[in-house]
């Protein structure tokens, strides 16, 4: 297992162990990562006691059409952004029994990138019942797409976990 393997698995068992001590559901929406957070949780025995469902919304048509994204909002801002990626983890909680989510949307690469959205840009979402959702972005420069890719679950998983030991039922 290779040390980034190690690191998820690790943040992977500490979000469902976060989340079963709660007594809540944690749901996905991913873009970029095309179902890899989810993959990584349920990778674990035992995860189906706190994943509930993982969206994987790689098109815009998607993303409006499984998690409510506006087309307002993709006409606006695009894909990456951090609206899209506030209204993809809404979109997460309206539409599963979880009570976390956590929404992806970014440029992995190779191409795709600009001047103002370049690759390795991604926007987190993350919507925690009860509290205002919060988004954040990256910029994981240096590295392939797989490189991307990888470092946007940690860094997702990373996400949960904080959130989880920051707020209280």
């Amino acid at each position: 297992m290779s040390g980034y393997q190690a690191r998820q698995e690790a943040l992977a068992r500490a979000v469902l162990a976060a989340c079963e001590a709660r007594g809540i559901m944690l749901a996905t929406a991913e873009s970029c990562t095309g179902g890899m957070i989810a993959a990584a949780l349920t990778d674990i025995a035992g995860s189906s006691t706190v994943v509930d469902r993982g969206f994987v919304t790689y098109s815009n048509e998607a993303k409006m059409d499984m998690l409510g994204v506006s087309a307002n909002t993709l006409d606006a801002h695009g894909a990456v952004s951090r609206e899209t990626a506030l209204e993809m983890a809404r979109g997460a909680l309206e539409n599963s029994r979880a009570s976390i989510s956590i929404a992806v949307t970014g440029v992995a690469g190779p191409g795709g990138g600009s001047a103002e959205k370049p690759v390795g840009l991604v926007w987190f979402g993350l919507a925690l019942e009860g509290h205002e959702p919060v988004a954040q972005s990256r910029i994981f420069e240096g590295l392939d797409r797989a490189g991307v890719r990888s470092a946007t679950v940690e860094t997702a998983l990373g996400m949960v976990l904080e959130a989880l030991r920051q707020t209280t039922n």
